[in-house]
C-alpha cells in the first residue's frame, strides 16, 4: 500500500492538527497586530467597546431599582411601621453626631486661625449607584452609573458608610471604573488611629468569594499589638486625595519585614465592600465651583 494512501483516522487527525495550527497562527497574528498599532488606535479602541457596553450595565441597574422599588412597595404596614421607628432612631443619633461634628470643625477654624494654618480641603458628595462588579485575583474593580458630566475626575475619592472604597481610575460621559483599596495596584498613605506617623497601604492578590485583604509596610519598629485585638488604619491626607480620619481597614498582627528595620502586617477589609450598592465620590469644592454642574 503507497504511503500517500493513509488509513482515514490518521487523515482526519492531521486534518484536525491542521486546523488548530491555523488557528493558533491566526491568534498569534492578532496579538501582534495588536502589539503593533500606535497607542492612540489602541486607546480609542478600548474606549469605543466601553462605550458600546456601558448603556446595557447602566439599564439593567435602573431595572434592579425597579424590582426593588416594587419589592418595597408589596411590604406590609406593619413592616413599614418598624422601618420608620428605626429610621427615627438613626436619623436621632445623626443629629446629635452632626452637632458634635460642628463644634469640632469649630475648633479645628479656631486653631487654624491661631497657629496660621492652611486650611483642610472640603468637598462635596457626588452619591452614585454600583452598575458592575470585576472581582478577580488580578484586580478588583467597579463600575458606578455617573462620569464625567457629573464633576467626577481621575484620581478622586469614593468612600461608603464602612470607609475609603477606592479611587477612581478611569471616566467615561456617564459611567467611571472604581478601583478598589482591595485591588493589588492601589497604594495610599496612612496611619494608626491613635499615631500620625505615616505608614503604607498596598492592596493585595484576593481570591473570589474571600473577605478582601490588604498589607502595610514601613511600619514603626515600637508599634505592638496586644493579643485578640486590632488598630483600626485610617487614611492619611498626605494621600493626596483622601481626607484624613476615613477607615482602610483593621490589622491584628505585625511582623518585621525583610528589611528588620520596618514592621508589616496583614489588613482586614470590611467585607461589605465586595456587596457595596451604593458610594460617594469626594469632588473637592474648587474643582466643582470651576465648572458649571448639568441640569
Amino acid at each position: 500500500m503507497s504511503i500517500f494512501h493513509l488509513h482515514p483516522q490518521i487523515q482526519y487527525m492531521s486534518r484536525k492538527l491542521t486546523y488548530q495550527g491555523k488557528a493558533l497562527l491566526l491568534g498569534f497574528l492578532c496579538i501582534a497586530l495588536w502589539w503593533v498599532l500606535p497607542a492612540v488606535v489602541k486607546r480609542f479602541s478600548r474606549v469605543g467597546v466601553y462605550e458600546f457596553q456601558a448603556p446595557s450595565w447602566v439599564a439593567m441597574s435602573y431595572l434592579k431599582d425597579l424590582q426593588a422599588y416594587w419589592t418595597d412597595r408589596n411590604r406590609t404596614e406593619n413592616e413599614l411601621i418598624e422601618a420608620g421607628i428605626d429610621l427615627a432612631r438613626l436619623n436621632a443619633a445623626y443629629e446629635l453626631r452632626n452637632q458634635q461634628t460642628d463644634i469640632l470643625e469649630r475648633e479645628v477654624k479656631a486653631l487654624e486661625g491661631l497657629l496660621d494654618l492652611p486650611s483642610l480641603p472640603e468637598y462635596r458628595y457626588e452619591i452614585a449607584r454600583v452598575v458592575r462588579r470585576d472581582m478577580n485575583a488580578w484586580w478588583q474593580q467597579i463600575i458606578i452609573r455617573k462620569g464625567r458630566r457629573h464633576g467626577i475626575r481621575e484620581g478622586q475619592a469614593v468612600v461608603y458608610a464602612g470607609g475609603v472604597v477606592g479611587r477612581i481610575e478611569q471616566v467615561y460621559e456617564h459611567t467611571c471604573v472604581v478601583q478598589l483599596l482591595s485591588s493589588p495596584n492601589f497604594r495610599v498613605a496612612a496611619h494608626f488611629e491613635n499615631d500620625l506617623r505615616p505608614i503604607q497601604f498596598n492592596g493585595g492578590i484576593n481570591q473570589i468569594l474571600h473577605d478582601p485583604k490588604a498589607s502595610l509596610n514601613n511600619v514603626p519598629p515600637d508599634i505592638f499589638i496586644p493579643a485578640n485585638q486590632s488598630i483600626r488604619v485610617i487614611s492619611s491626607r498626605l494621600g493626596g486625595s483622601f481626607p484624613d480620619g476615613l477607615t482602610l481597614g483593621y490589622v491584628q498582627s505585625l511582623s518585621p519585614d525583610a528589611s528588620g528595620l520596618f514592621q508589616s502586617g496583614i489588613v482586614t477589609i470590611d467585607p461589605r465592600l465586595l456587596s457595596i450598592r451604593e458610594v460617594a465620590v469626594l469632588i473637592p469644592f474648587h474643582e466643582s465651583s470651576s465648572m458649571t454642574s448639568p441640569k
